[in-house]
């Protein structure tokens, strides 16, 4: 299974081109990524970091080898449950950006037919370290209820079939 066209391109849309080093959550906060929201390390850049360009080209390279990673991750940890096409969407969404080991939870509550569960796990992953600190990151809030709403959809459609 592959993500869908369509929610590539929100998602390419999401993560936008940065054509070199930057820190997440402004200068001098977060930690240093580079091109379209890919983690570098936990902290910031260095000065030289920093200063190095990134090409379009590799930009799309690692954007491109990251959501095959995310598809592969989400298709190995789904096993019991097939998914339709918009939860397989998110699931790679939520696994570019949080990683397979992050993503952990979801996996298993979604794998055990518990959609609402995954959709409030989804909805309370809008934080990330900094500093050895859990900080809020607020533009996760909105990726996270885009995530989410396959799997809301899903365990309100289950509700309304048993009545």
């Amino acid at each position: 299974m592959k993500m869908s066209p369509e929610a590539r391109a929100r998602m390419r849309r999401r993560e936008q081109d940065v054509f070199n080093y930057y820190d997440d959550m402004g200068p001098g906060k977060g930690n240093c990524t580079w091109g379209p929201g890919i983690l570098a390390h936990y902290g910031v850049c260095t000065e030289e970091e920093l200063a190095r360009p990134v090409s379009a080209a590799a930009v799309e390279a690692e954007f491109s080898r990251r959501v095959a990673e995310a598809e592969a991750g989400v298709i190995r940890q789904v096993r019991k449950h097939k998914l339709p096409q918009d939860q397989f969407d998110a699931l790679v969404s939520l696994t570019f950006n949080a990683g397979v080991r992050g993503s952990r939870n979801v996996y298993t509550l979604v794998d055990t037919g518990r959609p609402a569960e995954a959709a409030a796990e989804i909805r309370t992953m809008t934080s990330t370290h900094v500093n050895g600190k859990k900080v809020l990151a607020r533009g996760l809030i909105s990726r996270r209820a885009e995530e989410s709403a396959p799997f809301q959809a899903a365990a309100k459609a289950a509700t309304v079939a048993k009545k």
